[in-house]
C-alpha cells in the first residue's frame, strides 16, 4: 500500500470512529422505569446524560484527523498516540456509562422522583456499543499513524518554496520595496519580467 493510501486509510478510520462516537452520544443509551413507585417514573438517558466523555473525545478525534494531515515526523506520531488514547477513552467511558449504578445515578440527578422508593428497572440498548466501536476505530487509526505515519507525505510540502530556487534580487524579496517602487511611479512587475 502506498503512503498516500495508508494516510487515507488512517483518516477514514479516524473520521469514522469520531463520527460514530458523536452520533451515538446524542442517542438514548438507557431507560429507567419505576412503575411501582409512589409516583410512576420513566426516564430516557442519552450518552451525553450518562457522561459527556465519549462525545467530547469524539470531537477531539476530529481535531486529530486534521492534525494527521498538517503534521509530519515525530509530531505526527505524537498525534497518532493522542488519537489512540482518545479511542481508548471513548471505549472505556462508553462501557462504564451503562453500568446500573451509573445509569441510576444519572437518572436520580435528573429527577428526584426516582428517590421516592421503588426498585427501578434499567434497560440498556445498543447505542453504547456504537460509541465503543467508534473508540476502537480511533485506536486503529492512531496505531496506523504511529507505525506508518513517518513515511506519509506532508500536506503543505508542495506549497513551500524550493530552497534552491533562484531569486532575482534581495529587493524583490522585500514586500515593502514593491510598494516603494509603486510610490515612485515604477512598475515592479516590469522589472521582474525582464522589461526595462
Amino acid at each position: 500500500m502506498t503512503p498516500g493510501r495508508e494516510r487515507g486509510l488512517a483518516a477514514l478510520l479516524c473520521a469514522a470512529g469520531a463520527g460514530l462516537a458523536l452520533l451515538a452520544a446524542g442517542r438514548t443509551w438507557a431507560s429507567v422505569e419505576a412503575e411501582h413507585a409512589i409516583t410512576p417514573f420513566a426516564q430516557n438517558l442519552s450518552g451525553g446524560d450518562l457522561g459527556g466523555a465519549p462525545g467530547a473525545l469524539g470531537w477531539a478525534g476530529l481535531a486529530g484527523l486534521a492534525a494527521l494531515f498538517a503534521t509530519s515526523g515525530r509530531v505526527r506520531a505524537g498525534v497518532g498516540v493522542l488519537v489512540a488514547l482518545f479511542g481508548v477513552g471513548i471505549a472505556y467511558a462508553s462501557a462504564t456509562a451503562v453500568r446500573r449504578s451509573t445509569v441510576l445515578s444519572a437518572a436520580g440527578d435528573k429527577s428526584a422522583l426516582l428517590k421516592l422508593g421503588a426498585d427501578p428497572s434499567v434497560d440498556v440498548n445498543l447505542w453504547w456499543t456504537v460509541s465503543l466501536a467508534g473508540g476502537v476505530l480511533l485506536v486503529a487509526a492512531g496505531l496506523v499513524t504511529v507505525l506508518r505515519g513517518a513515511r506519509w507525505p506532508r500536506m503543505s510540502a508542495r506549497y513551500e518554496r524550493a530552497a534552491a530556487a533562484p531569486r532575482a534580487t534581495a529587493a524583490a524579496d522585500d514586500p515593502s520595496s514593491m510598494w516603494k517602487s509603486l510610490d515612485r511611479g515604477e512598475d515592479p512587475t516590469a522589472q521582474r519580467n525582464g522589461r526595462p
